[in-house]
């Protein structure tokens, strides 16, 4: 036992040292105040220990890597470079007949091949905050990179959008990490449950484009943050990923606390496996990795793509063993071979890697790969790289059900909507959004790829998170021929130039209907798209929408705007104006988005969808109202490392407007519906719990810092200390020998967030950390004459000497109703919903004292109140 702990010890100094060597630090050029920021160094990386249900594919993983020789580890670990089948290929075994991984963008469908889908984005589905459609779509996507051959699937995407206008924010679920942390966990399952390996990104605190770093992009910025930060807000929802049993990882490009994420030993090996317990592999972002023995070191386990950057002397080396042009292959050996990194080290990467792959049962009768990322052709160079397989099944009916169920109603005067066909004589339609796109809908007309313009209808943002549409339903077509499909005679006039204003006037003051459509774009940074660099400039219209919605408007008593937009935009301009009867949030639908927004607009649709869509970020009046900015020029001289240091901790979206009585436009949560809902009789039930320690603790702290009602005309929002006149407020007080029941028996709700974790196994934290604590429950009743479905949604207080924010949301249920029916809702909580990170003890633990308990139709708009004792 000594002389093999000794052994231990000694591993351990000498990798810190080797480890040490290589931080990155604090850089000479940074301002005054940014050595605090610093990522503390966690060596050595731990080995997978096979939690739970993971054990017996981890022991099949070590037996079947103690058979592979130093050169075949490596070809599972580095990529083959980028021009392989897939857009991430890992290299082969001949020996064994294994083919390599194949791994493959994105999150809202298989980049680049023909025959699949064009999901709705990720902040669309979030926004309809029904946990079956969400979970739904994560299984017709796995179906589909399946069908292909793809092994690992490069999403969720679950970053926060710390910033209204950072690039990539509509690739996530919006800006709440438990929102975020229940739409992650259940797409990871409906996912894998069809053998496809999730791949959770980017880790972490990847919030901007801007500076975000890469082989090809330097300086990079470090994100800095402190340990409370981390956990409660950007770890929340990788920590849910975990806890159902992610296979991957994704690191980012940005540096944290001054070192790079791919390489930050704090976040891998301390947080990820150590802390979280994670039981798969962590792979690099494309050319992340800035060196290679400090990755390795740290924690990382495969290197994508497998090279050392883009423009920097790429190659195709199907043999990574052989590879010289990469941080890893050759010189992974020699990194072997010198000591430099423990061979103990590539042996567990290559476990979880293939712990991971049992685990799916990829290792039975899984399909081959099917299509080249390069060519929609069927050959190439000669060689068969294209069988053309159609994957889409029947998921335009889901696409479009997501589109519908996405789209929020923000305003509705006048009983504008729902149109009815009957009663229309003419409707005009304005604006390029609502046309085809010129080029096609997987073109732009300057040649760009990716989605790297903004022409025609917007269904998808730009970059790697994109995917071929196989066709895309345009407003215009739809609308159309909704209308003729009942009523040919009904004029139906488009001017679908945006700058048309002469030829505008006509149709808008004809009309009985003017159809607006509007958008904002934006996107991943490698490409620049009207001089916005993945970032949005401003988060106004794009194409001159404001000036667009003002003409109409002008002419038309009826005007309804629809905007497709990725995250929020200022609406201050035009929302008040009494011709704007109607406003939609259309978000990006995927290529049924035509359709999609008939079904909201019409009555008489066959599909007609009445809007339960709640908003999954705070609409501000101005931009200065957010807590964040993006950094968009070097604030640090010498062309140094940009500094992004969250000041705002953890009160980030509504949490800011709340804690400094920001008034804003629509607040998080918010979205009307053409019905109506009353909430009555609150329960909460629950169990008093030791607030001793629910989590262990980790091996190494992270620096520590001290960290109105909306005037909108469709919303009577109370400010966040008072509540409507209707609401009724109970006290109760929970105790270890009885609990509050509910006198309404709860029906059962599919929507119920705490579906993703169940309490088994130290993954994502302790498994004490995910039991049941209690639930609130009271009866929710349709008061209006149309059915329809309200997202119920539960906020906690927590006791003001926890420095918490005003409300965290903590819970939320979709219900749908018949008009006048009523309906029991449960709304589970866990330990862990009631918990905040203690940075000293470096753990989880239950707060004492009384707590808080509001229910509502948003996070301003209150109708319930309580509070519990714990």
């Amino acid at each position: 036992m000594v002389p093999q702990l000794l052994k231990h010890v000694l591993l351990a100094l000498a990798v810190s040292r080797a480890y040490a060597d290589l931080t990155t630090g604090v850089p000479d050029s940074a301002p005054a105040g940014y050595e605090e920021w610093t990522s503390p160094i966690v060596v050595p990386a731990p080995d997978v220990k096979g939690s739970a249900d993971w054990a017996p594919f981890v022991a099949r993983a070590r037996k079947f890597t103690a058979q592979l020789t130093i050169e075949e580890k490596v070809n599972v670990t580095t990529g083959v470079d980028v021009n392989g089948r897939c857009v991430g290929n890992t290299g082969t075994l001949p020996r064994f007949k294994w083919a390599g991984l194949c791994l493959e963008d994105s999150p809202l469908g298989v980049r680049f091949a023909d025959f699949a889908s064009a999901f709705p984005a990720s902040i669309n589905a979030a926004a309809t905050w029904d946990v079956d459609l969400i979970k739904a779509r994560g299984v017709a996507m796995a179906q589909e990179h399946r069908g292909k051959g793809v092994n690992v699937a490069l999403g969720p995407m679950t970053n926060l959008g710390r910033q209204a206008a950072a690039g990539r924010q509509w690739e996530g679920f919006g800006s709440d990490p438990f929102l975020a942390g229940v739409a992650t966990a259940v797409t990871i399952e409906g996912m894998q449950s069809v053998g496809v390996i999730a791949t959770v990104k980017h880790f972490i605190a990847n919030e901007q484009e801007h500076f975000r770093g890469g082989s090809e992009s330097f300086p990079i910025a470090s994100s800095n943050l402190d340990d409370k930060t981390m956990h409660e807000v950007y770890l929340w929802p990788f920590a849910e990923a975990v806890k159902v049993g992610v296979g991957s990882v994704m690191c980012s490009y940005n540096l944290v606390n001054q070192t790079q994420a791919c390489q930050n030993s704090k976040l891998i090996n301390g947080i990820l496996k150590e802390e979280l317990g994670f039981q798969g592999f962590i792979m690099s972002d494309w050319a992340a990795m800035i060196n290679g023995v400090q990755p390795a070191l740290a924690g990382l386990d495969m290197n994508m793509p497998g090279f050392v950057g883009y423009g920097i002397g790429d190659q195709n080396q199907p043999d990574p063993s052989k590879a010289t042009n990469s941080w890893w292959g050759v010189e992974l050996i020699n990194m072997i071979r010198n000591g430099s990194v423990p061979e103990s080290r590539i042996d567990d990467m290559v476990t979880r890697i293939f712990a991971t792959w049992y685990k799916l049962g990829q290792d039975r009768g899984y399909p081959e790969v099917s299509f080249s990322q390069l060519t929609q052709d069927t050959y190439l160079n000669g060689e068969l790289v294209n069988k053309h397989i159609n994957v889409q099944a029947d998921h335009y009916k889901l696409i479009r059900q997501i589109g519908a169920a996405s789209t929020v109603l923000l305003k509705n005067t006048k009983n504008a909507l729902p149109l009815s066909v009957r009663k229309l004589k003419r409707v005009g339609i304005f604006g390029s959004d609502a046309a085809p796109h010129p080029a096609g809908p997987n073109a732009c007309s300057d040649g760009q790829n990716d989605k790297g313009c903004n022409e025609g209808t917007l269904a998808m943002g730009w970059g790697s998170g994109t995917a071929n549409f196989p066709y895309l339903v345009d407003p215009f077509a739809a609308i159309s021929a909704h209308i003729r499909s009942i009523n040919p005679t009904v004029v139906v006039e488009g001017v679908l130039s945006d700058y048309a204003y002469n030829a505008m006037a006509p149709v808008a003051r004809n009309s009985d209907a003017c159809l607006v459509f509007v958008n904002a774009d934006s996107g991943e940074g490698y490409i620049n798209v009207g001089g916005n660099q993945g970032d949005r400039n401003n988060i106004t219209l794009w194409h001159g929408g404001e000036a667009l919605i003002a003409n109409v408007a002008g002419q038309c008593a009826n005007t309804i705007v629809v905007q497709h937009a990725v995250g929020a935009v200022t609406v201050e301009d035009w929302i008040d104006h009494p011709n704007v009867t109607a406003v939609l949030q259309a978000g990006l639908p995927g290529q049924e988005s035509g359709n999609a927004i008939v079904d909201v607009l019409f009555s008489d649709s066959p599909q007609a969808t009445n809007p339960s869509a709640k908003l999954v970020y705070t609409i501000a009046k101005k931009r200065e109202d957010y807590a964040a900015e993006v950094l968009y020029t070097n604030n640090v001289p010498n062309n140094g490392n940009p500094q992004l240091t969250y000041d705002e901790g953890v009160n980030i979206d509504y949490r800011w407007f709340d804690v400094k009585g920001i008034k804003p436009r629509f607040e998080f949560g918010f979205g009307l519906s053409y019905t109506t809902f009353g909430y009555s009789g609150l329960r909460v039930s629950g169990h008093k719990r030791r607030a001793e320690a629910v989590s262990r603790p980790s091996s190494s702290s992270a620096p520590v810092i001290s960290s109105k009602p909306s005037a909108s005309p469709v919303s009577s929002a109370p400010a966040v200390s008072s509540r409507p006149a209707n609401a009724s407020s109970i006290a109760v007080s929970v105790s270890a020998s009885a609990s509050a029941s509910s006198s309404v028996r709860p029906s059962s709700t599919a929507s119920a967030p705490s579906a993703g974790s169940s309490p088994v196994g130290d993954i994502g934290g302790p498994a004490a950390l995910y039991a049941p604590f209690g639930s609130v429950s009271f009866t929710l009743k349709n008061t209006g004459r149309v059915a329809g479905a309200e997202v119920a949604q539960l906020y906690l207080t927590f006791p003001a000497a926890y420095n918490e924010p005003p409300r965290l949301l903590r819970g939320f249920s979709r219900v749908f109703l018949g008009a006048g029916q009523s309906k029991g809702v449960s709304i589970p909580l866990r330990v862990k919903d009631l918990s905040v990170w203690d940075v000293v003890a470096q753990k989880w633990v239950l707060v004492k004292g009384e707590v808080g308990v509001a229910v509502g139709a948003s996070s301003r708009d209150i109708r319930l109140t309580g509070k519990m004792q714990l």
